[in-house]
């Protein structure tokens, strides 16, 4: 027996929240916001930016963007990945924090960037999952291609870990001795 929660949430699945308000709203928003933000159309005689004409093409875009039933779909498929991964670094964030003072947390230069690029490696996997080809995704399509081996993929990440790790001992035993000796 299904829950007024759960009937709800089909009722809105049905009148086409997911696949029309939804998408229509957050493209409206993201394009409005980016008009808003780079005075593209220009800026009103006392500085503000021109309202009227960033959200009519804002408006226009997420219509444009809502009849494409490809565009809807790649949004409905890479959006929540993107969420969960969001969450994933937040939370990565407050493990770490549990373990340190306040305002001990600084992620600065080489921290800061190796997290960002790891982010943004795990972000272009998102969107190829999503990216449909034929009758799969733009990923498995790679992947299909690529066509490694077993034995192929763990030699690459036995090679992989071992240059990390002798990267690791290197850069760690350089740093020590410049200290030392500065």
């Amino acid at each position: 027996m299904a829950s007024t929660l759960a009937n709800t949430i089909e009722f809105l699945k049905d009148f086409g929240m997911f696949d029309v308000v939804l998408p229509f709203l957050f493209v409206f928003t993201i394009v409005f916001a980016v008009l808003e933000k780079t005075y593209i159309l220009g800026k009103e005689k006392d500085g503000t930016p021109r309202k009227n004409l960033n959200s009519m093409v804002a408006f226009v875009m997420a219509f444009l963007v809502i009849a494409v039933n490809k565009a809807v779909n790649f949004l409905s498929a890479a959006l929540p990945n993107i969420v969960l991964l969001m969450v994933v670094g937040i939370s990565f964030l407050m493990l770490i924090g549990v373990f340190l003072k306040q305002g001990e947390l600084e992620l600065g230069g080489k921290k800061q960037k190796a997290m960002m690029w790891i982010m943004l490696i795990a972000l272009i996997f998102i969107v190829l999952g999503a990216y449909p080809v034929g009758d799969s995704s733009a990923l498995m399509y790679i992947f299909d291609k690529i066509d490694l081996s077993d034995s192929l993929v763990t030699g690459i990440i036995a090679v992989a870990v071992i240059v990390a790790i002798m990267y690791y001992i290197v850069k760690g035993s350089s740093g020590a001795q410049s200290e030392d000796g500065g």
